[in-house]
């Protein structure tokens, strides 16, 4: 295999191993250092005997991802307020063809499962990413983390039964949640503060992640009456020169902000019996750097 002829393999494979490696850390900047340092063990190792280079270069990137996860778990014991993944730009209409496939890869990257997979260890949380999101065979899991069949299906099981006990469970029909984003959106800038309130479940709950770097709640906001003040005021007077722009954002649709012409934050919403159940806020300016071009 020639070194352009590697080039031309590593960068067909990228689009799932920064997928793999996102789902396994929830940051941007991480899953992209694991895939560079996966491109440094590529290009110098000898790959003469690599019959099959998409499996041996998601093994390199789950086992660095595994890695990493042990280092930022660390950092994120100590983060300020409550922490979400970094909001990423999706788009699997063009690259996966089966609507099904895109359903499972939208779930798999939305911000609801990210927040749950952060309570996995990281061998479960390698295995159900592989298994759910790629549907990689146990025998390939096996091998990847250098398990035994049967401990890879026990992790398996135990990761799943987490996820289904503590991922909440909301509408996905994307243009449902479009139109109640839309919707949202209107009646914060709007200032009509009876339509938003009729928007929001009576539970709803708003997390806001600032990394204590700007202004965001530093705990949960819990009832409509309280989130609905909160976004009120938001809206009306805390973003200077705001403008408001929807994105695909883990796999759904999301509310870019920008101030002055620059990301301020992130609004995404899941929605349950056609009402607001959660509101996600992105405010560290670390978690917004991606989305300056967008």
């Amino acid at each position: 295999m020639t070194a352009d002829t590697a080039t031309d393999v590593f960068e067909g494979h990228r689009p799932v191993l920064v997928g793999v490696a996102y789902r396994m850390l929830g940051g941007i900047a991480d899953a992209e250092d694991v895939v560079q340092e996966a491109w440094l063990r590529w290009s110098s190792a000898s790959r003469e005997d690599v019959r099959e280079p998409r499996a041996f270069l998601v093994r390199i990137v789950t086992r660095l991802a595994v890695d990493r996860l042990r280092q930022v778990r660390s950092r994120r014991e100590s983060y300020v307020g409550p922490w979400l993944p970094e909001p990423l730009v999706t788009d699997f209409g063009p690259a996966v063809a089966d609507t099904a496939e895109q359903a499972v890869l939208a779930d798999s990257v939305s911000v609801a499962v990210l927040v749950v997979l952060e309570s996995l260890s990281p061998l479960e949380r390698a295995v159900f990413v592989l298994r759910e999101a790629f549907g990689f065979p146990y025998a390939e899991i096996a091998v990847v983390l250098e398990r035994s069949e049967a401990a890879v299906r026990q992790l398996a099981g135990r990761a799943r039964r987490h996820v289904d006990e503590r991922k909440p469970r909301y509408d996905v029909d994307p243009a449902r949640r479009r139109d109640l984003t839309e919707r949202f959106l209107a009646a914060a800038a709007g200032g009509d503060i009876q339509e938003l309130l009729a928007l929001l479940a009576p539970d709803v709950r708003l997390v806001g992640d600032s990394g204590g770097k700007s202004k965001a709640p530093l705990r949960i906001i819990e009832s409509a009456d309280k989130v609905g003040r909160f976004l009120f005021a938001v809206a009306h007077g805390r973003i200077p020169d705001p403008d408001f722009r929807l994105l695909e954002l883990n796999g759904g649709p999301g509310l870019l902000v920008l101030s002055g012409g620059k990301p301020d934050s992130v609004f995404q919403v899941d929605i349950r019996n056609g009402l607001i159940q959660s509101v996600y806020i992105v405010r560290n300016p670390d978690k917004l750097i991606g989305l300056a071009a967008e």
